[in-house]
């Protein structure tokens, strides 16, 4: 979904709106990557007013179609300011388009980042303990956000357990997508039986990214410089986010570094440890692993869904349903299907 000459001019006259000042608008070109959203690279000069001089920033707007777990840009950009204001290295969020008629449809502004964030190259450098001791303390700190009074209202609390919700969503998007994946419905099953029988305490809950991983934070040399991408944030458990991190559909080829195919999880884990006070269970980690293979599956075959329906014509979209026997093999392997009573290499019983 481009922008053409006429949307352009509308985005800078809302700039020099905000601005109050004229804003010249010198590169404006999508990111690659941002598969559920679009990205665009921004770099603007504003001639006087409060904010003066040159300014890179990046536009994020909706894709051409939605995703049923992502928040729209005015949430998101809710969530980001919260984040920002807790303490979260985060990008600093600037302006919120809520009117279509500028570019669209609705958008938020943040500043960009340095660094590179592509998950495929991180993970081919050296091993890197300090890098994941910082994500696990800030992975602490996303978890630590409370809201005041109705911030973030829009986010439902679990009616049941974390767990049970999310398996039900699941299964929810499964069905709706109409095809027959059965690895995935025995993984969703397995979940369901291994589920805790109780909702954890009130302390165990907590704010969530939900997509906190390899490829969605941002590091310039050895230096985190923000963690990316909040559309799916929410309550959940903070072994969803640890799991997500750690799973291996999200090391990149790296297998053997656990920790998001940067390093091992011990430092990972101490960190985040010393941070929020909380210990690790295992057990729940590996609960977790599981139910993140049956996630991102069941995204990836949203994702080609878009595709083949023609709602968005992407090669990235078309390709990423080539991940999904991959992800169900995983599944199957975790959960030790064929072994009998589901004993297998990665299996722990939940908490």
């Amino acid at each position: 979904m481009g922008v053409n000459k006429d949307a352009q001019d509308r985005l800078r006259d809302f700039l020099t709106k905000a601005a109050e000042s004229a804003v010249t608008i010198t590169d404006f070109r999508r990111l690659p990557g941002g598969a559920v959203q679009e990205n665009w690279l921004l770099d603007i000069t504003v001639a006087g007013g409060d904010w003066p001089g040159k300014h890179n920033l990046v536009l994020r707007r909706d894709a051409a179609s939605p995703v049923a777990a992502s928040h729209g840009r005015l949430q998101e950009f809710q969530i980001l300011k919260l984040a920002h204001k807790t303490g979260v290295t985060v990008p600093t969020p600037c302006l919120i388009g809520e009117d279509p008629a500028v570019i669209g449809g609705p958008f938020f502004i943040m500043h960009r980042l340095t660094g590179e964030a592509a998950g495929h190259r991180l993970v081919k450098r050296p091993p890197d303990d300090a890098l994941v001791g910082a994500l696990g303390a800030e992975l602490a700190k996303i978890h630590a956000i409370r809201p005041e009074g109705k911030a973030l209202s829009f986010l439902d609390r679990p009616q049941d357990s974390p767990a049970l919700d999310a398996i039900a969503r699941y299964r929810h998007w499964l069905d709706d997508l109409g095809a027959a994946c059965p690895a995935l419905e025995w993984g969703l099953r397995w979940l369901e039986l291994k589920a805790p029988e109780k909702a954890p305490e009130k302390a165990d809950v907590v704010f969530c990214h939900r997509d906190f991983r390899t490829g969605n934070y941002m590091v310039d040399g050895s230096r985190m410089t923000g963690i990316l991408d909040w559309e799916f944030a929410g309550w959940g458990e903070p072994e969803e986010d640890l799991a997500w991190f750690c799973a291996r559909c999200w090391r990149f080829g790296a297998d053997e570094r656990e920790a998001g195919g940067i390093a091992d999880r011990k430092p990972f884990y101490d960190a985040y440890e010393q941070a929020s006070g909380r210990t690790i269970d295992p057990a729940r980690i590996a609960f977790w692993e599981v139910m993140a293979h049956v996630r991102w599956a069941v995204i990836a075959c949203q994702q080609a869904a878009r595709h083949v329906c023609g709602g968005e014509e992407s090669l990235e979209l078309a390709l990423t349903a080539h991940v999904v026997p991959e992800l169900e093999l995983e599944v199957l392997r975790l959960t030790g299907a064929g072994e009998g009573e589901g004993e297998g290499e990665g299996e722990g019983e939940a908490a």
